[in-house]
């Protein structure tokens, strides 16, 4: 019988960098859509600065307040994975700050998301490497476990297992399955260069036709005077 709450699966099947690859620069509004708009993580968790985020996650789940499984997933994680931390949303104790980051940009890891706090804000505003929290708290964390490594958890509301794909920007975080990335990278490339397309008829013509707009009201009936 296993230490229930207590395990660390070593190693797991990552998928390819190149289709991780293919969500490079897409903007991750454009994701979401082409995920029927339900697929970001809660907007609580912000970025602390302006570093795009791509990678596969690596999932831990700490208990509040704690961040020893943290310390033993950063010497495990590969470079190109995301650090995926449950912390079960708590904000009253962080889970990590400058020190650990910058080790986890030392060893080429593609970025941190923390359901719950972080702190040294001022220096990861400045730290060129993907950070994703909460909250911000100086309260430093205990070290005494339990948690897991690499078994499914919950971020922002949204499950996430081992080898999915992260994909971040200033306006939050989408979780892919390895399966359907291909299919939702073209549909995000399609959607992207349409949008390019109607930025270009605005600055060249001044227009912006969408008919869907007085069909949708003649639909609902609204009395037009």
């Amino acid at each position: 019988m296993g230490n229930v709450g207590c395990k660390i699966i070593r190693d797991f099947k990552r998928p390819n960098q190149k289709i991780v690859e293919l969500f490079r620069n897409l903007p991750v509004a454009n994701i979401d859509d082409c995920m029927n708009r339900i697929a970001a993580v809660d907007s609580m968790i912000k970025p602390f600065n302006k570093v795009k985020l791509l990678g596969i996650a690596f999932t831990v789940k700490v208990p509040e307040g704690d961040n020893l499984m943290f310390h033993k997933a950063i010497d495990m994680a590969q470079p190109g994975d995301v650090v995926m931390i449950d912390a079960g949303g708590d904000t009253n104790r962080s889970i990590l700050g400058e020190l650990m980051l910058t080790y986890c940009k030392k060893r080429n890891l593609a970025g941190v998301v923390v359901d719950g706090s972080v702190r040294d804000a001022d220096a990861l505003v400045k730290l060129d490497f993907p950070i994703y929290a909460k909250s911000v708290t100086p309260n430093g964390p205990y070290k005494n476990g339990p948690g897991e490594i690499n078994t499914p958890i919950s971020i922002g509301g949204k499950t996430v297992c081992p080898g999915d794909i992260i994909v971040g920007d200033g306006d939050g975080i989408v979780i892919i399955k390895p399966e359907d990335a291909e299919f939702i990278a073209a549909q995000t490339k399609k959607v992207s260069e349409k949008e390019h397309r109607i930025i270009e008829t605005m600055f060249n013509e001044g227009t912006y036709i969408r008919p869907w707009v007085d069909e949708k009201l003649k639909e609902i009936g609204c009395e037009i005077i």
